[in-house]
C-alpha cells in the first residue's frame, strides 16, 4: 500500500549500514529532580510514552550533563532490558536535541532517514525480529550489537515523511480516544460511589448475593465450543457445558487482579480463579454489580505472594441497599453510562485495528 505519487523501489538495508548504534549512560531514580535537564529512563518507553512519537519529556535530572549521553533530534531509542522480549522490542523517536538518555537505552542515530518512520517500521514489521534477539529469562536483555543485523526497508525521505504524517495523525486520534475513555471511567466511578453510598449501609453482601465457586481449570478450556468461559482477563475460551444459566457478577478471587468485578450474561462458565455471584430475592443484580465495582476489598485480602479474597470474609461487609425500585433506577442510570464507555472502547479498538493494518501494509 503506497501513496500514488511514489514509485521508486525501497532499499533493503541493515541498521548498522544506516545508523550509528550506541547506549545511554546511567541515570538513577534518585538523581531525578523537578527543575533539572530533561531526560528519558528506559521504563518510561512503555509506561509514560504510549504513542510512537514522544511528544513531551517528563523526567528531569540535576546530574552533571557533560557525563551523560545527549540525544539528537531524530534519534530512535529501544530499551536494553525488561520483563519480556516483546515488551522491550519497542522503538521511540526523540524529537528534541539535548535530552539526556539513561543507561538502559539502545540509541539508534540515523545518518539520513526519518526517525519517526524508522520507529514505526521497527514497531510494525520488524518487532518480532527484534524480540527474537532478546536474551535472558527472568530479565531479558537486548544489546545494540544484536540490533545491527536487523534488516530494514526504506523508501525516499519524502515518502517516509508522508507515511509518518498519516500514522502520527492516527496516533494523535488514539491518544484523544484514550483520554475520552479515562475521563469517562473516572466519571462512572465517581457517580457510582455517589449513588451506591448515599445512604447508611443496611445489608451485608451475603444477604444480597449467593456465591458459587468453580473447579474448572484453564487447561480444560477449548478454543471452540457452545458456551463462553471467563478468566481473570475476560473471555479465555469455550466449553460444551455451561456452569451458569443466567446473569452473574464475576469476582477475581486469586492473583494480581483480586477483587475486580465484571458482569456476565447468558450461559457461561468460569475457571477456578473466579467466583460468580447471583442475587437473592428483592435485590437487583446490576445494582449489586455496580456496588462491588467500587467496593474496597483491601482489608479482606490474604496471602503475600498471591493475594486471595474469600466470600465468607467480605460477605459480612455491609453495603447500602435502597428499595428494589431505587436499585433498578440507579442500575439503569449507571448502565447507560457503561454502555457509552463500551462504545468508546469499541471505537478505540477499531482505531487500533486500523493502525495495525496500516503498519502491516505500508511497510515491506
Amino acid at each position: 500500500m503506497r501513496f500514488p505519487e511514489f514509485t521508486e523501489e525501497w532499499q533493503g538495508e541493515q541498521l548498522h549500514e544506516i545508523a550509528e548504534l550506541s547506549k545511554g549512560i546511567g541515570i538513577s531514580k534518585e538523581q531525578l529532580s523537578e527543575n533539572g535537564t530533561p531526560c528519558i529512563l528506559y521504563g518510561e518507553l512503555y509506561t509514560k510514552y504510549k504513542s510512537e512519537i514522544i511528544s513531551k519529556i517528563i523526567s528531569k535530572t540535576d546530574i552533571e550533563k557533560s557525563k551523560l549521553k545527549h540525544s539528537k533530534q531524530n534519534d530512535v531509542i529501544i530499551p536494553c532490558s525488561g520483563e519480556t522480549a516483546i515488551d522491550i522490542a519497542v522503538a521511540r523517536c526523540v524529537p528534541f536535541d539535548n535530552v539526556l538518555l539513561g543507561g538502559d537505552l539502545n540509541v539508534i542515530r540515523l545518518h539520513k532517514y526519518d526517525g519517526a518512520f524508522m520507529a514505526y517500521q521497527l514497531n510494525g514489521k520488524r518487532k518480532t525480529d527484534i524480540a527474537k534477539l532478546a536474551q535472558g529469562v527472568s530479565v531479558v536483555h537486548l544489546y545494540g550489537e544484536n540490533l545491527k543485523s536487523i534488516k530494514t526497508y526504506n523508501p525516499s525521505l519524502q515518502e517516509q515523511q508522508k507515511i509518518v504524517k498519516l500514522l502520527s495523525m492516527l496516533d494523535e486520534r488514539l491518544e484523544v480516544q484514550n483520554k475520552i475513555i479515562e475521563k469517562l471511567q473516572s466519571l462512572i466511578k465517581g457517580i457510582t460511589i455517589l449513588l451506591t453510598t448515599k445512604g447508611k449501609p443496611n445489608a451485608t453482601i451475603a444477604q444480597c448475593l449467593e456465591c458459587h465457586s468453580s473447579t474448572l481449570q484453564e487447561s480444560e478450556v477449548s478454543h471452540s465450543g457452545l458456551y463462553k468461559v471467563f478468566g481473570a482477563n475476560g473471555l479465555i475460551g469455550y466449553t460444551d457445558m455451561p456452569q451458569m444459566k443466567g446473569d452473574a457478577i464475576l469476582i477475581i478471587k486469586d492473583g494480581s487482579g483480586v477483587g475486580t468485578a465484571s458482569y456476565a450474561q447468558g450461559e457461561f462458565s468460569v475457571i477456578g480463579t473466579l467466583n460468580y455471584l447471583t442475587a437473592i430475592n428483592n435485590y437487583d443484580l446490576r445494582y449489586l454489580y455496580f456496588v462491588l465495582s467500587v467496593f474496597n476489598f483491601q482489608s479482606y485480602k490474604t496471602g503475600m505472594a498471591i493475594p486471595h479474597i474469600y466470600f465468607k470474609d467480605y460477605g459480612n461487609a455491609k453495603i447500602y441497599c435502597p428499595p428494589l425500585s431505587e436499585q433498578k433506577r440507579i442500575a439503569n442510570v449507571l448502565g447507560k453510562l457503561e454502555s457509552k464507555l463500551c462504545l468508546e472502547q469499541n471505537i478505540l479498538a477499531s482505531f487500533n485495528l486500523q493502525k495495525r493494518y496500516l503498519l502491516g501494509r505500508m511497510f515491506i
